[in-house]
């Protein structure tokens, strides 16, 4: 991955993890007293937390512009609108929603949608890519982040995930793993060679002190 794409997502994912760890407070607020599943109700976590690390940029003659695609790494047409769609059966929220390209400080998309495309990760049309989806664990009330990737931790291995592109054309990931970061952890964002994988994560139960990830790969491109 070019240097400074890679600087860019860091940047992004730290400060998404200061919007996410700050929502998941208010969400605890909401949800407390009265929710049915695991309970939201112990010591929470907040942003002061988290220690950012600082990252050093360095030139590289050549280097992809943070958040366009590498045209030696496109697989066919690359569509000019980056929002994408989400499907995941095995979720109760998440069908068909929309996933916009987004910063991870970008607190009113975190807010309005299920989930949001990290800004400078990679896209389902690439051949080598992480393509990096984050939403809320419990969200906003009347929103699209409301219990959005709640039950992420069904996810098993071997179920299908669809991201569907602006332009229609669909693609089918299959997932392959499952684990617990820390928030800081941005090794996470990393591809891996030679695959297209995408990474779904959300704040661990009952405290959002960690990060759930899940990752899938790309089996199929479709029509």
């Amino acid at each position: 991955m070019p240097v400074a794409r890679w600087t860019n997502l860091v940047l992004n994912l730290m400060s998404l993890v200061l919007v996410v760890a700050g929502l998941g407070l208010v969400g605890s607020f909401f949800f407390a007293p009265s929710f049915s599943g695991p309970s939201a109700a112990s010591e929470t976590a907040g942003p002061e937390d988290f220690s950012v690390p600082v990252i050093e940029q360095r030139e590289q003659p050549g280097a992809v512009e943070p958040g366009e695609p590498d045209p030696q790494n496109v697989v066919g047409e690359v569509p000019e609108d980056k929002t994408l769609r989400l499907t995941i059966p095995q979720m109760s929220r998440v069908e068909n929603a929309l996933i916009p390209y987004a910063a991870g400080d970008d607190e009113e998309s975190l807010r309005e949608y299920a989930a949001i495309h990290l800004a400078g990760s990679g896209f389902p049309w690439e051949r080598e890519a992480n393509v990096y989806v984050a939403g809320h664990r419990l969200g906003y009330p009347n929103t699209g982040s409301f219990l959005a990737f709640f039950d992420l931790n069904r996810l098993q291995e071997g179920d299908e995930v669809t991201v569907t592109d602006a332009n229609g054309r669909d693609y089918t990931y299959r997932v392959f793993r499952s684990f617990v970061v820390e928030p800081t952890d941005v090794s996470v964002t990393e591809p891996l060679e030679g695959r297209n994988i995408l990474t779904l994560q959300t704040c661990t139960l009952p405290d959002y002190t960690q990060r759930l990830i899940v990752q899938a790969e790309k089996v199929e491109d479709g029509s």
